[in-house]
């Protein structure tokens, strides 16, 4: 058989050779993009089994790093039992941590709810960016902390005043990339859709811009979620007496590192599981971002 009999059988079979080459090379796209997701899962495992192992050998077997400073992995995994089942400063470890997701969820589900639309609306409209946007620039520089002294004058000491914050600190990347998403939208794309027949300032909105800027929207919001989680620790600190941030307290007054470091991971580890979340969902309705993140 010569070298140009391959290109004579597709030239032959014609449309259906045609489909039969696309099926094949879709096929190696697939099976290069798991090899390369597994290539990635692997390698995250080993990194965090590298560093679990040098832990381990820097406060056990070669004890370097005393346990007031560093505690043994061990002893975090035998906190983490016995506090899943023993109240520690009024609650088990599940009570803390159901308080604290109360508060940040809370607190980003309203910094969503009120952030994005109002993002929108300054990126679309120059009238209400006119209005809000001088209000919003000198508030924005604030750090959220800043407002723990008048939220607890406005709300109280009760969850009002943490989700408050919380709300301040998830508000702030929601607002901004939602604007700069609406403000990058493609003129080419505008100008389409007027030539088929969207004339309506609401209906472009809706049709182009929202559509086109989906993908910095939900990077605003995985922002706003990471914003949240940073700012518990500090919201629980003052007036608390439940909540992963208030345990943490209570265990530095009690010299109890390990119950300090095992907080830390719960919000971590929750923190990781619903940036996940943010980012399998951003996979669902963005797939031509995820595609070309690949």
């Amino acid at each position: 058989m010569t070298e140009d009999a391959p290109k004579t059988l597709l030239y032959e079979n014609g449309a259906e050779g045609k489909i039969c080459l696309t099926n094949i090379l879709g096929n190696l796209m697939v099976e290069t993009r798991k090899i390369r997701s597994r290539k990635r899962v692997i390698l995250s495992v080993l990194s965090v089994i590298v560093v679990l192992g040098g832990w381990f050998v820097l406060t056990t077997v070669l004890r370097w790093v005393p346990p007031a400073f560093l505690p043994p992995p061990q002893n975090i995994l035998t906190d983490f039992f016995r506090l899943l089942n023993k109240s520690y400063v009024g609650h088990t470890l599940i009570g803390h941590t159901l308080v604290s997701l109360q508060i940040v969820l809370g607190g980003f589900f309203l910094a969503v709810l009120i952030g994005i639309p109002l993002g929108i609306m300054m990126g679309w409209f120059k009238r209400i960016e006119a209005i809000v946007d001088p209000m919003f620039q000198l508030l924005r520089p604030i750090p959220p902390l800043a407002w723990i002294p008048l939220s607890l004058l406005w709300f109280g000491i009760g969850i009002s005043s943490k989700i408050f914050v919380i709300w301040l600190s998830a508000f702030v990347p929601c607002v901004i990339n939602a604007y700069t998403g609406i403000r990058l939208t493609e003129p080419l794309l505008v100008k389409a859709a007027l030539g088929l027949g969207v004339k309506r300032q609401w209906d472009l909105l809706r049709e182009v811009a929202i559509p086109s800027a989906l993908p910095v929207i939900l990077g605003g919001v995985r922002i706003g979620l990471g914003s949240a989680w940073m700012t518990l620790v500090a919201a629980e600190l003052l007036a608390s007496d439940a909540g992963l941030g208030y345990m943490m307290q209570m265990a530095r007054r009690a010299l109890e590192p390990s119950i300090i470091i095992l907080g830390m991971l719960i919000i971590g580890i929750l923190g990781a599981i619903m940036a996940r979340g943010l980012q399998m969902l951003e996979k669902r309705i963005c797939p031509w971002v995820m595609d070309k993140e690949r």
